[in-house]
């Protein structure tokens, strides 16, 4: 009998997190040096394929559904937001855990209402309902729907006036909580406009805060940060933990690449010593920089950190940089 087919199962977001401009997952996998067919954004199939690595089988989901796919050993590991993790951690789960941060697609959770409303702050959604004679039920959209039911309980103010009873929650036919002078109703997308429908309040993820303002919404608290990572499940052990630190290892190399520039120039022989010492204490090299000698010039070899190249080109330029080549780094792994 031959040997068993080695095989960890990956899950591959769908929607914003694999899209041109916002957090391009395609383009961290294949800068990652992995031959990825079938998740090209805006034309993923129902097949992808990683064509040079045949341990990895992928597939592509949607973030709201990786942690429990992850939990029941549908999936070894998978690319997600830390929101959806943390959604469906509220009720107790634990099993997924996050094998490393990779540091792009950068959001917050925020609650918000709309620009004229007079609410400045979560805190004031239930101040408004302390009378009793005035009361009328508060109606939040949103696809977090955990979260939010978990940041309401928190909130000082409704612990006050309504002490540990619940809001109601409603999604996709499934109900809980007893106060319906607050309800969570769920949202699968478009949570924005909720407002122009008569919600009063919305708990969305804003990354530019763009949305917000083209929808003249203001946002009142935020309930948390959140950025994607690798994620693995009761699944991922044994040789699968140890492939799957390897993905890690590889994606993250090409999320750090994307900050750097891998810079070329000459430089005159007599400068050279001068040159080095500068290299050296800006710490724009490891122990010592990259640098071929020739008769006349040295021709050296440095990675510039992005939001430092151009005061650092004027200053190799000072020290007799010529002929410089900038050119864009796929992946840097230390």
């Amino acid at each position: 009998m031959g040997a068993e087919l080695k095989e960890i199962r990956i899950g591959l977001p769908k929607g914003s997190l694999n899209t041109p401009g916002r957090a391009n997952t395609y383009e961290i996998l294949t800068n990652a040096g992995y031959d990825v067919r079938g998740y090209e954004p805006g034309k993923e199939s129902a097949k992808v394929d990683i064509a040079n690595d045949p341990e990895i089988r992928a597939f592509i989901t949607r973030p709201q559904r990786s942690p429990v796919d992850l939990s029941k050993g549908f999936l070894d590991t998978a690319i997600i937001g830390d929101d959806w993790v943390e959604e469906d951690r509220v009720n107790g789960s634990r099993s997924v855990r996050k094998i490393g941060d990779l540091e792009y697609g950068q959001t917050r959770l925020i609650i918000a209402v709309s620009e004229p409303s007079d609410f400045q702050s979560l805190s004031d959604v239930f101040e408004a309902l302390r009378d009793k004679k005035k009361r009328k039920p508060i109606y939040f959209s949103t696809e977090y729907v955990n979260l939010t039911a978990r940041a309401i309980l928190q909130n000082e103010a409704y612990r006050e006036i309504f002490g540990l009873v619940s809001p109601f929650v409603q999604y996709r036919g499934m109900t809980r909580g007893r106060n319906r002078l607050v309800q969570i109703l769920g949202s699968d997308g478009a949570t924005e406009q909720s407002i122009e429908m008569g919600y009063a309040v919305i708990s969305d993820n804003s990354q530019t805060g763009r949305s917000l303002r083209e929808n003249r919404l203001r946002a009142i608290d935020e309930i948390m940060e959140s950025s994607v990572g690798l994620y693995a499940g009761p699944s991922c052990k044994g040789w699968k933990e140890v492939k799957a630190q390897e993905i890690f290892d590889q994606l993250y190399g090409a999320v750090v690449g994307k900050k750097y520039f891998d810079v070329k120039f000459n430089v005159p022989l007599p400068r050279l010593d001068e040159l080095r010492e500068y290299l050296v204490e800006e710490g724009l090299c490891a122990d010592e920089p990259t640098i071929i000698q020739m008769k006349k010039f040295a021709a050296v070899n440095i990675l510039i950190r992005r939001n430092r190249f151009p005061s650092t080109l004027q200053e190799l330029r000072r020290l007799g940089a010529s002929t410089v080549v900038r050119s864009e780094v796929k992946q840097y792994i230390e």
